[in-house]
């Protein structure tokens, strides 16, 4: 299977599936305990249909819009995704100059293995520095403080990942970062070596944002470590107020679910919320965000910029997205041009069908929710 044979984004999985060993595979592809919620968030978008309009005259659809001060070009954007050069080489370059090219954002994690300075020298498009709450306060205004220094737009701070997800496919293969591979985990490398050979044949494995910090490479310290040792699981509603006032500048809180959350962000400062279950990676049987979606651009849409990730794989998933509220959505699929151009692609024809000819066209009045 090739690259032109993908069409959508379940081409591009079984891709991956076919060129990368088990561990990271499913890494990327799993989610936690049972995957209900990996699993609900899609098929949350198969509970409302769309109502097009006819007969509009749309010749030419306008995908543009604005979220937090910053003007894209097309109304989702790549989300930041930890651990890239592990899927590809390029990693978040290959993510960065898609993103550029076809005009939106692109977002790099404080877990990305490119780092945010030479990002943001070799691209002009808006970017997002996605990072977590350290119990170490030092460094958490360090890295926002080099974040600002680098020129990022958007700071972007995660609050549903204060300790790792149990992540069980990732438990069976030994997958960990240094690598603790089990003997099933071993021979699924051992069945794909052309991976092992790309990856030792470039730059070495890091972790630039990281790398004065914490050493990853030499043992000391793995990710699940990270998670559960470094970040801090008593940060409050107090604490990122003081962040939002000390960044200065555009704030999104990623990982809001709950209405009442969505709204004491707001009242902090925040700019924009995304909702977001980290992709059912966390908390299995959490609500999918689209579910969540209406009732808090209900309640604070007119005081926050309401975004959404999680689940999306289609351009009509992004469509109903958008006419349910949402400011823009997060692209979580691998943010290579094909992909954002067949997304692109899709969501220009969903909307002409739909007889919308931009964005703010699309409302509630196109939706109709199946009883349940």
């Amino acid at each position: 299977m090739r690259l032109t044979d993908c069409h959508n984004f379940h081409d591009f999985r079984r891709l991956a599936k076919r060129r990368l060993p088990g561990p990271i595979f499913n890494y990327i592809d799993g989610g936690a305990d049972d995957e209900v919620t990996l699993r609900r968030n899609s098929e949350a978008f198969e509970s409302v249909d769309l109502v097009p309009h006819v007969l509009r005259g749309t010749p030419e659809v306008d995908l543009s819009t604005t979220i937090m001060g910053q003007k894209l070009a097309l109304p989702f954007y790549c989300s930041p995704t930890a651990l890239q050069r592990l899927f590809h080489h390029q990693g978040e370059r290959a993510v960065a100059a898609a993103a550029a090219k076809y005009g939106t954002m692109f977002g790099v994690s404080s877990l990305g293995t490119v780092s945010l300075e030479e990002l943001r020298k070799t691209h002009d498009t808006p970017q997002v520095y996605q990072f977590y709450f350290h119990k170490d306060r030092g460094l958490n205004r360090a890295m926002m403080q080099r974040a600002k220094e680098a020129g990022v737009e958007v700071m972007m701070l995660t609050v549903d990942s204060m300790t790792g997800g149990n992540r069980e496919r990732d438990k069976r293969t030994g997958f960990s970062i240094p690598f603790k591979l089990t003997l099933g985990g071993m021979a699924q490398f051992a069945m794909k070596p052309a991976w092992g050979i790309n990856y030792v044949t470039h730059e070495k494995f890091a972790l630039p944002q990281l790398d004065e910090h914490v050493d990853m490479g030499g043992g000391t310290m793995s990710i699940g470590r990270y998670f559960t040792e470094m970040l801090d699981p008593t940060m409050n509603w107090d604490d990122l107020a003081e962040m939002v006032v000390e960044w200065g500048g555009k704030f999104c809180l990623k990982g809001i679910i709950h209405p009442e959350d969505a709204i004491r962000a707001a009242e902090v400062g925040c700019d924009a919320v995304i909702l977001s279950n980290h992709g059912g990676r966390q908390l299995d049987g959490s609500v999918a965000p689209f579910d969540a979606l209406g009732d808090i651009v209900d309640r604070v849409g007119d005081r926050l910029d309401v975004i959404m990730d999680s689940g999306v794989q289609r351009g009509t998933h992004i469509v109903k997205a958008l006419a349910m509220g949402a400011k823009a959505v997060a692209a979580g699929q691998a943010g290579v041009e094909r992909m954002l151009g067949l997304l692109k692609d899709e969501v220009e024809r969903d909307m002409r069908l739909m007889g919308a000819a931009r964005v703010s066209d699309l409302d509630r009045s196109m939706l109709r929710v199946r009883t349940r």
